[in-house]
């Protein structure tokens, strides 16, 4: 049985005629250990698929399963400690007014959870940060740092699944290597399963084994990252997005209009 089952997903926002649909139909199932990544442009339904699952959107469709358990629009607390979210701006997500060693606090008086200081100096330690850190504000620490911090939250109340939504994109180069690098030791040597939405191949290939292609609130396509890399895609938008991320390349950009407008070809 997978970790993670999510079938015929569906998310609108609005209403009648003008309702949007942002996710459509989605349905992936993600193993035990596994790191899945989904990826596509900006506005495909990523994030909305990952807020859906993480329970921070109650209006959605469909099935969900997650360790044997079956989600509803509302959750129990100890559902939401099985997941935990990390999420694309790391300075957004801290709040500017708390030091880290509150922000490491909430979740454990959340979830009833004891020993704070030793969780909090572990925790800290776990991403690579010192007992320095701890009394001191989000402003105080480069966005790397913050990054660490919100990674460190979500762990400290010792979930089984981590949904990733973007979490090196706000990044320098150089600390979305480290970021990654740490994601991935923290992955093996904590026993987690990801799910891991970005919109940059590059970054999905070096993390992920199995990804699945969204465009316009659908899924694509689903593969092994090996299958892509030797060029094993059967969509053409997965194709375009492929040879996108090794550039900029003038004969892609005056294609893309065309691939855009190309129903028959997208659907």
């Amino acid at each position: 049985m997978p970790l993670i089952d999510i079938r015929d997903l569906r998310v609108s926002f609005g209403e009648g005629v003008g309702a949007i649909r942002a996710v459509d139909a989605v349905s992936i199932t993600i193993e035990e250990g596994e790191v899945y990544g989904l990826v596509g442009e900006s506005g495909c339904g990523k994030s909305t698929l990952l807020r859906a699952l993480a329970g921070l959107n109650p209006n959605w469709s469909g099935a969900m399963t997650v360790a044997g358990q079956i989600l509803g629009p509302r959750r129990s607390t100890a559902q939401y400690k099985l997941m935990q979210m990390v999420f694309q701006d790391p300075y957004g997500s801290l709040h500017p007014r708390h030091t880290i060693d509150g922000l490491l606090a909430e979740p454990l008086a959340i979830h009833a959870i004891g020993e704070s200081d030793r969780r909090i100096v572990e925790a800290l330690d776990r991403v690579g940060l010192d007992a320095s850190f701890r009394f001191r504000y989000p402003h105080q620490l480069s966005g790397g740092q913050r990054q660490r911090v919100a990674i460190a939250r979500a762990l400290i109340v010792e979930p089984r699944v981590l949904l990733l939504d973007e979490p090196t994109s706000a990044l320098d180069v150089s600390i979305q290597a480290e970021v990654l690098n740490l994601l991935d030791d923290l992955r093996r040597s904590q026993k987690l399963t990801y799910l891991f939405v970005s919109h940059d191949l590059a970054v999905v290939t070096h993390m992920c084994r199995r990804i699945g292609v969204m465009r316009a609130g659908r899924l694509l396509e689903e593969m092994t990252v090996d299958a892509l890399l030797a060029g094993g895609t059967t969509h053409p938008y997965t194709r375009h997005l492929y040879r996108a991320s090794a550039g900029y390349d003038r004969r892609l950009a005056d294609t893309a209009e065309v691939l855009d407008d190309s129903d028959e070809e997208i659907a």
